[in-house]
């Protein structure tokens, strides 16, 4: 029988956490301690420093091995969020999956394909739509769908959302986002400051 609480998993397959991925990770934990389940950073270095925001995020467990051992045994009971799945998730997929898995790359710009390492293990897939999303995106839509029982395409979205940045420069966000009550993109606590500091850089160096 399928359980109400769920486990969200991103596999952390990058040797280094930069600030975009912490502020990410960080709502992830809180939002899924909120919804009574459970977030878990699997694959984790065991030279990874955490990031201090990391420390006491609630519901967040810390697994140095992979997702493919941690759930050897419940291989099917794990759904991977693959933009390349045949198919999109739907509310009926809680009773078929208890533990909701990312590649924890899904906010790259432009988007690498680094899911195709979780893909060849063999999990059963599912699409979150066609337009790229960050990773605490996905997991807040896959929360939606699966714990709250919004049918994806009765989210509210917001695509590419422009950010000022100051009186005269402003950025484009090549990412969706969820919409909030005001019509504003959800985004990580911290995050929109860090975006504006780190604007010259470009978004490769912030994740």
């Amino acid at each position: 029988m399928a359980s109400t609480a769920k486990t969200y998993v991103v596999e952390h397959l990058d040797p280094e956490l930069g600030p975009w991925s912490s502020l990410e990770y960080r709502a992830i934990a809180t939002e899924t301690a909120e919804a009574g389940s459970k977030f878990c950073l699997s694959s984790v270095s065991k030279s990874l420093e955490l990031p201090k925001e990391l420390e006491n995020a609630p519901a967040l467990l810390i697994e140095y091995r992979s997702v493919e051992e941690i759930y050897k045994l419940k291989k099917d009971r794990v759904c991977l969020l693959d933009p390349a799945a045949p198919s999109e998730l739907h509310v009926e997929d809680a009773a078929l999956f208890d533990i909701f898995l990312f590649g924890g790359i899904l906010g790259d710009d432009p988007p690498r394909d680094r899911t195709a390492e979780l893909r060849q293990k063999g999990f059963k897939g599912r699409r979150l739509g066609s337009v790229q999303m960050t990773t605490d995106t996905a997991a807040r839509v896959t929360r939606m769908v699966i714990q709250q029982k919004v049918a994806l395409d009765q989210i509210s979205y917001i695509d590419y959302p422009e950010l000022k940045i100051n009186k005269h420069e402003s950025t484009q966000m090549p990412f969706r986002y969820v919409m909030d009550e005001n019509g504003k993109p959800i985004m990580p606590k911290g995050m929109v400051d860090l975006i504006k500091s780190d604007s010259e850089k470009g978004f490769g160096d912030l994740f």
